[in-house]
C-alpha cells in the first residue's frame, strides 16, 4: 500500500494512526490473506509505504504482537504467527475502525487467490480472476432452465435427496456430449459432482493414499497443488511445454518413484493456454501403460476449445484414464456442477466417496444443466463466448505487447501467459493497492518460488488502465 492508495490511513478517521494501522493488518491475517510465517514489511518500510512515523509502525506492530497475531524474530523482524488460526485468535473479532474499510494483500497461495476473487477487491476488472465475468454470462438462459425443470419437471425433486449417481437425465445428456470430444461412455460410467474440483478430490480419495507420489504438470493450477498436498500426496512436477509435458522427465520420474497417478489438464492448460499434441497425448499413454499410473484429464475449459482437440480418454477409451469436466467456466460458477467419467470397474469405488463428501448432488441444478444441454442453449451460448473471447484476447495481446510484456506461449482460450520482465510477487501487491487483483507467476508452480510470470484473463485485461497501472509499477 502507498500514499495514493484510496484507503490510505487518516488523521480525521475517528482512530489512531496506530489503531487504523493495526487494523489493517489484522484484518489480512484473520482473513489468512496474510499466511503464517508470512514477513511483514519493515519497520522503515512500513511507514514509508503509509506515510506515518517508525514510532507509529512500531506501536501498531505491538498492538498485532498483544493480540496473538505476530511474532518479532530478533534482528530479523515481525512474522505472522503460525498459530494465529488457534481457536483461540479465530475468537477474536476483527477490529472496527471508524473510517477504515478492509485492506486487501496480494495473493501468496491458492487458497488466497480464490479468497481474494470472492471479497471482491475493487469495482475495476480484475485480471488474475480464474472465471469469466458476470456480464459475459447468461442469466435469462440460466433462468429459463430453471423455471423449465420446477414447471414441467418432476416437482419432487426439489424435495428430496438427489440419486447417489448423479441425477441419469444429466449423465444421459453428457454421454452424448462426450462424444462430440471423442469419449464414449454411458450414462452408468459418469458420476456427477458439486464441480469439477469436487470430481477431481472424489478421484484422489478413492484411488489414492497419504504417501502416494503424483505426476502434475508444471506450471499449473494452484489448487490442485494445494489439495493434493493437503490430502498427503509427494507431488512430481514435470515441465508443461507446447505439445504436452517432457516426455523424458516424466519417464524418468515415473521410472523412480512409481507414481499412482498423472493429473493433467490437456486442452487449454491453466495458466499457458496450450493444449496436448496427438503425438505427446500417445506416448503419455505408453508411459501410463508401462509404469501402471492412471491419468485424471481434468477438461474444464472443454466448451471454450474446439471440440477435434486430442483428449486422452478418448484415445484411451476411459481405460486407464478418468475424465473431469463441470460448467462454472461456461453458464455460472454459481452452479457447482461436476462430473467424472470413469472406467466401470471404478464407477462404485467413486459414488462410495462421493456419498461420504455430499451425500448427494442437487437434482435440480443437474436437471437444469441437462435442459442447457438437451436444447442446444449451452452450445449457442458457449459460440457467443468464444467469439467475443477472440476478440478480447486480441486487445488484451495488443495492450500487453504495446506495455512491453511478452507472451511465453502463444494466446489461447481464456488466460494468457505474460511476462513482465520484474517480479510480480511484488507487483500483485502495488497493483492491488491500486484496485487490480493480479495472479502471480508464483502461484502456478508446486515449490514457491520467484517468477517474472503472471497469468491474465483475457475476458479481464482489456483495460488500458489496467496496463498503465502495470507500468507505473514495475
Amino acid at each position: 500500500m502507498n500514499a495514493r492508495d484510496t484507503q490510505a490511513l487518516t488523521r480525521a478517521a475517528g482512530a489512531t494512526l496506530t489503531e487504523q494501522l493495526a487494523a489493517q493488518y489484522g484484518e489480512r491475517i484473520r482473513h489468512r490473506l496474510l499466511a503464517p510465517g508470512a514477513r511483514l514489511p519493515s519497520v522503515r518500510e512500513c511507514a514509508r509505504r503509509h506515510g506515518v512515523s517508525p514510532h507509529t509502525v512500531v506501536a501498531a506492530y505491538d498492538h498485532l504482537l498483544a493480540q496473538g497475531l505476530v511474532e518479532a524474530r530478533r534482528q530479523r523482524g515481525f512474522f505472522v504467527r503460525e498459530a494465529a488460526r488457534s481457536p483461540v485468535a479465530a475468537e477474536i473479532p476483527a477490529q472496527k475502525v471508524p473510517g477504515v474499510t478492509g485492506h486487501r494483500v496480494a495473493p501468496v497461495d491458492a487458497t488466497a487467490l480464490i479468497r481474494g476473487m470472492f471479497h471482491g477487491v475493487s469495482d475495476l476488472p480484475a485480471p488474475g480472476l480464474g472465471t469469466l465475468p458476470p456480464d459475459w454470462l447468461d442469466l435469462p438462459l440460466l433462468a429459463s432452465a430453471l423455471r423449465r425443470v420446477l414447471a414441467h419437471g418432476d416437482a419432487a425433486l426439489a424435495l428430496q435427496y438427489g440419486q447417489p449417481a448423479g441425477d441419469m437425465r444429466l449423465r444421459e445428456a453428457l454421454a452424448v456430449k462426450l462424444a462430440d470430444f471423442g469419449v464414449r461412455a454411458r450414462a452408468a460410467q459418469i458420476v456427477t459432482s458439486t464441480g469439477a474440483t469436487h470430481a477431481l478430490d472424489i478421484v484422489s480419495r478413492a484411488l489414492l493414499t497419504p504417501g502416494d507420489a503424483v505426476l502434475v504438470d508444471e506450471p499449473g493450477w494452484a489448487v490442485e497443488y494445494a489439495r493434493l498436498t493437503q490430502l498427503g500426496m509427494r507431488l512430481l512436477p514435470v515441465p508443461r511445454g507446447a505439445d504436452g509435458p517432457d516426455l523424458d522427465v516424466m519417464a524418468t520420474l515415473a521410472r523412480e518413484h512409481r507414481p499412482r497417478m498423472y493429473v493433467t489438464v490437456s486442452v487449454l492448460h491453466n495458466p499457458t493456454g496450450n493444449s496436448l499434441g496427438l503425438g505427446h497425448a500417445h506416448q503419455v499413454l505408453k508411459l501410463a501403460e508401462a509404469h501402471d499410473f492412471r491419468i485424471v484429464e481434468d477438461d474444464t475449459y472443454a466448451h471454450l476449445a474446439p471440440a477435434h482437440l486430442p483428449r486422452l480418454a478418448a484415445l484411451d477409451g476411459l481405460q486407464r484414464t478418468l475424465y473431469v469436466s463441470g460448467f462454472s467456466k461456461i453458464l455460472t460458477p454459481s452452479w457447482r456442477v461436476g462430473y467424472v467419467a470413469a472406467p466401470p470397474e471404478l464407477v462404485e469405488r467413486l459414488i462410495d466417496v462421493k456419498l461420504l463428501s455430499t451425500l448427494t448432488t442437487p437434482a435440480v441444478l443437474e436437471q437444469a444443466v441437462a435442459h442447457c444441454l438437451e436444447q442446444g442453449s449451452l452450445r449457442r451460448h458457449a459460440e457467443r463466448v468464444t467469439t467475443r473471447l477472440d476478440g478480447a484476447r486480441h486487445r488484451s495481446v495488443q495492450l500487453a505487447q504495446a506495455h512491453g510484456c511478452r507472451f511465453v506461449t502463444p494466446p489461447q482460450g481464456l488466460f494468457g501467459w505474460v511476462d513482465t520482465g520484474v517480479d510480480t510477487e511484488p507487483l500483485a501487491q502495488a497493483l492491488l493497492d491500486r484496485g487490480w487483483l493480479l495472479a502471480p507467476g508464483h502461484l502456478f508452480h508446486a515449490t514457491r518460488r520467484p517468477s517474472t510470470l503472471m497469468r491474465i484473463n483475457f475476458a479481464t485485461s482489456q483495460d488500458a488502465r489496467f496496463w498503465r497501472a502495470l507500468d507505473e509499477a514495475r
